[in-house]
């Protein structure tokens, strides 16, 4: 059984870029509410402009950073693409499976079920109505089908 559990090294790092995503996020919407609070006062129009969009950018680059180091948390290295191994993507990113959709086949695969249609036990009759199907669609001759029909049988009487 493969662990579940997320290093808190990983965790940190997460919340690391969500904090630092955040804290882009309000320079980047600061530039807007100085903007509308200085609206028709020109006085240092030119230094209010600057420190604007110095914070915008600076905004957008710590959204951008925080973003990535979230992905690495997320991820691990191998997930996030800077390690180019499928095997250890594959680890790296088996915690958050449950969380993007991989709880269902998570929970059956603990359960032992298998969805996957190639059961070797398939119930006699499910055998014989696909038999029976293939060869109404002509996918199996007359004699292919006595043949299989009398093995399946065969296989229920031992």
């Amino acid at each position: 059984m493969p662990q579940r559990n997320i290093s808190p090294e990983r965790q940190g790092l997460y919340y690391f870029g969500m904090l630092l995503t955040g804290v882009g996020l309000l320079l980047f919407l600061s530039t807007f509410v100085s903007f509308i609070s200085n609206f028709g006062d020109f006085t240092d129009f030119r230094g209010r402009s600057q420190s604007g969009m110095m914070r915008a950018f600076g905004g957008m680059i710590c959204m951008g950073i925080g973003q990535f180091i979230m992905r690495l948390g997320r991820s691990g290295v191998a997930g996030s693409g800077l390690k180019l191994d499928p095997q250890e993507a594959r680890r790296d990113l088996e915690p958050w499976s449950r969380l993007s959709g991989g709880m269902l086949r998570d929970t059956l695969d603990e359960a032992g079920v298998d969805l996957s249609g190639q059961s070797k036990e398939m119930p006699f009759d499910e055998q014989l109505r696909r038999l029976e199907s293939l060869k109404r669609d002509g996918l199996v001759s007359e004699a292919e089908y006595a043949e299989a029909k009398r093995k399946i049988l065969q296989s229920i009487a031992q």
